[in-house]
């Protein structure tokens, strides 16, 4: 038994589009009768949220600077063999790490404590 091809007239089709509510269609949202959906915030790319987050607490982003370049000096330092430099910039390592965990605690803290808008 072969299954023979139906052919659905216009009248058909029509029909039974009027007939009800088409099926829910997965690939699109439901459409809710007295309801808008908020629009969607775009997504922020490392590029923006580095530059929020530097205009938020700008201090992180100088102590980790700071940090780097007593680090990348005290190696050079310590290479040529200057160890009186070197332990030096290795002190104002310390220094800056301390100062962009204070930074970061700072931040922290005054996020928490602004109030919602």
């Amino acid at each position: 038994m072969a299954a023979s091809p139906t052919v659905v007239s216009q009248d058909q089709a029509a029909n039974a589009a009027s007939q009800g509510p088409i099926p829910f269609d997965i690939s699109k949202p439901p459409i809710i009768e007295g309801f808008t959906p908020l629009p969607r915030h775009r997504e922020e790319g490392f590029k923006d949220k580095f530059i929020r987050k530097t205009k938020e607490n700008p201090f992180v982003p100088i102590g980790c600077l700071g940090t780097a370049g007593a680090l990348i000096y005290g190696l050079r330092a310590f290479k040529m063999g200057k160890t009186r430099q070197s332990q030096l910039s290795m002190r104002m390592r310390i220094f800056a790490q301390g100062f962009t965990v204070v930074a970061i605690i700072v931040g922290v803290a005054s996020t928490a404590l602004k109030p919602k808008q």
